[in-house]
């Protein structure tokens, strides 16, 4: 691991030590906000429709206690054809059970990274936000991921942001509630991200305006 790498890894790590430290200290009991399960999530979105992908034990045992989605989304009738939607939301982050970034598990799921960049997103029902633009490759086939962290119907693609946020809410609000919302698309031969990222757009669009009623302000 370069040392880069390392450093991130290690301040990481101590922000989420610190995070936990930080929230456990707080002698109130939590408010945990109404929401509906991430299950009920529309499996139809416009022309998009969606089939649920079973999480295995191991995965779940990784994430930790929290509520998961994981569906393929299809269109015949769309250019993109084809999008994987995960989403992980954590009703309390008290314990130290915080979320993971996608650059930890998608290099050990065999995928190399190729890009890593920072993008702003503007879609229906939201201020423009940060979100992280991935591209990762392995045995010649390329996708675009596309996440964020949500949490209070606000976004950011940094996890050391969203880590300074959860204590700010922990203190302001008695919450520590958050999610990842990642999207992944495979990219054509030759194709730019920037045009993957337009093929994925749409798809955001529809899910980002229902956010709110899963992973509550």
């Amino acid at each position: 691991m370069k040392t880069s790498g390392v450093l991130r890894f290690a301040l990481a790590a101590a922000l989420i030590a610190i995070t936990a430290i930080l929230l456990q200290a707080r002698g109130r009991t939590e408010v945990i906000a109404r929401r509906l399960p991430l299950s009920s999530f529309p499996a139809q979105l416009g022309n998009w429709s969606g089939t649920d992908i079973p999480l295995d034990k191991e995965t779940l045992e990784v994430l930790g206690p929290g509520d998961f989605l994981v569906r393929g989304y299809q269109d015949p009738a769309s250019d993109l054809a084809y999008v994987d939607l995960f989403l992980a939301y954590f009703p309390s982050q008290r314990t130290g059970d915080t979320i993971h970034s996608p650059q930890h598990c998608l290099p050990g799921a065999g995928w190399n990274p190729e890009e890593n960049s920072r993008v702003t997103l503007s879609l229906p029902g939201h201020g423009p936000f940060p979100a992280n633009r991935y591209v990762i490759s392995k045995a010649g086939a390329r996708k675009l991921v596309l996440y964020w962290y949500w949490a209070h119907d606000r976004g950011v693609a940094s996890e050391y942001w969203a880590k300074y946020y959860l204590v700010k809410d922990a203190i302001r609000m008695n919450r520590s509630d958050g999610a990842l919302v990642r999207m992944t698309a495979d990219m054509f031969p030759g194709e730019t991200p920037n045009a993957a990222q337009q093929r994925i757009l749409p798809f955001a669009s529809d899910v980002v305006p229902l956010l709110d009623d899963y992973i509550p302000r």
